[in-house]
């Protein structure tokens, strides 16, 4: 199995708005794909949020064919939108996990 983790820290302005729009519209998007099982919000646990905050967004796939589908089909479309609708908000990194 396949984890596709993004890394994000989210501005303390739009934080609440962000993770709002995350859960009801960005995930069901990406999850509308069907290249994905499951997905998980899980958030970065820090003393100091003066930063903003950090969430771990998961998504987890069977194969690496269905991640990479996902990758050239569906991901440029879906991450244009975040980044035009936060820019300049957020900063972000990807992560490709396997389950050993």
């Amino acid at each position: 199995m396949i984890i596709y983790n993004i890394t994000i820290n989210i501005d303390a302005s739009v934080h609440d708005e962000w993770l709002f729009w995350m859960r009801e519209i960005h995930i069901p998007e990406v999850m509308n794909t069907n290249l994905f099982i499951e997905n998980r919000i899980l958030k970065v646990i820090t003393e100091d949020e003066s930063e903003g905050f950090t969430y771990s967004i998961q998504y987890s796939c069977k194969s690496m064919d269905d991640y990479l589908q996902y990758k050239t089909e569906f991901a440029p479309d879906l991450q244009k939108k975040h980044t035009e609708r936060y820019q300049d908000k957020f900063v972000s990194f990807r992560t490709l996990l396997e389950i050993i």
